[in-house]
């Protein structure tokens, strides 16, 4: 019984993620108030209490869905002794987009996110948490490019600060703008051509992963939004 009560929590939770992610798309974050979210759901407004502190709280838990996915080529990497970093870092960033263009619903989050929101002080956390998950990913970068450098023995011809930020501005402005209007070009392989260039104009060079390179473009459809 207690595990059916807790398989039932999880389906009550899922649902209102669920119906959350197709308001918040469709009236943005704003304009979508917790009970429009629990009527969508079929359930009650105290329902989402239970799971849920405030909408900003569900909000995170919204992105959380597919933002851990989106950090699992990163974790896949890592900064393994003995390995290539550069290409492990690129591989990585790369994947990232690929699962971006290709996943419905990382997609639609992304635009929600990027795109239909604004910072109120009702949405303080999300903004806490989108500034920790930036800093986290240039810090990565950073790690990543100082270990690249010191494998390829090469000095950074800029602060790898600067550099790490660089590289992290250009991934974030690539997928915002790409978000936009997904049919406009393939994010996959303008991604792959800008951060071929970005790393060459720091001197460094990946050796590149078959499997990526094979990856025909693909432009999905447009978003209904």
């Amino acid at each position: 019984m207690a595990r059916r009560t807790k398989a039932d929590a999880q389906a009550t939770r899922s649902s209102l993620l669920d119906a959350a992610e197709q308001l918040f798309q469709a009236r943005g974050v704003s304009r979508t108030s917790l009970n429009d979210i629990a009527l969508a759901a079929g359930t009650t407004r105290g329902a989402i209490y239970w799971h849920f502190k405030d909408k900003a709280d569900l909000f995170n838990a919204m992105m959380e869905r597919v933002t851990l996915p989106l950090e699992a080529p990163m974790a896949r990497a890592g900064l393994a002794h003995g390995t290539n970093t550069l290409t492990q870092l690129r591989a990585a960033l790369l994947d990232a987009l690929h699962l971006i263009a290709n996943d419905d619903q990382t997609r639609r989050v992304l635009q929600i996110a990027t795109h239909k929101m604004e910072f109120t002080d009702e949405l303080g956390d999300v903004q806490t948490r989108r500034l920790r998950t930036h800093n986290d990913c240039v810090a990565y970068n950073r790690a990543a490019l100082e270990r690249a450098f010191n494998e390829q023995q090469k000095a950074p011809p800029i602060a790898l600060d600067t550099a790490a930020l660089g590289l992290q501005i250009m991934v974030e402005g690539l997928v915002q703008h790409w978000l936009l209007n997904p049919q406009a070009f393939d994010l996959v392989h303008s991604g792959q051509a800008m951060l071929d260039t970005y790393l060459a104009g720091l001197g460094l060079h990946a050796t590149h992963t078959p499997a990526l390179e094979n990856i025909k473009p693909k432009v999905p459809p447009a978003p209904a939004l």
